[in-house]
């Protein structure tokens, strides 16, 4: 991953309310949750959640799809772990004898 794809992401996870939308999509699992569903349960706006889910979708770490009616959201989950990895893959680089650490850019 590049430093400037995981530099944005993180800004975008960096929000109290993307972090909760965020959290909320990787509970939910591979079936997602919809639009109306993910508003009620954390009780914003329409037009405030959309704003972040836009923003969210904008750096990958979440998609939209439509079933039927409903707009269902996913986590990305290999976006997902990407970030973890880069943010772990030079985990003890500048210890001596560290046989884990691997460049990440």
């Amino acid at each position: 991953m590049k430093l400037d794809d995981a530099a944005a992401r993180l800004e975008a996870l960096g929000n109290t309310t993307r972090l909760k939308i965020y959290r909320s999509l990787v509970r939910a699992g591979q079936a997602g949750m919809p639009v109306g569903r993910l508003q009620e349960r954390l009780k914003i706006p329409a037009s405030t959640l959309s704003h972040h889910v836009k923003t969210l979708v904008a750096v990958g770490l979440i998609s939209q799809q439509r079933e039927g009616t409903s707009l269902v959201c996913h986590a990305e989950y290999d976006t997902m772990r990407g970030l973890v990895d880069f943010l772990v893959a030079e985990c003890c680089a500048d210890e001596a004898g560290c046989g884990n650490a691997k460049t990440a850019a």
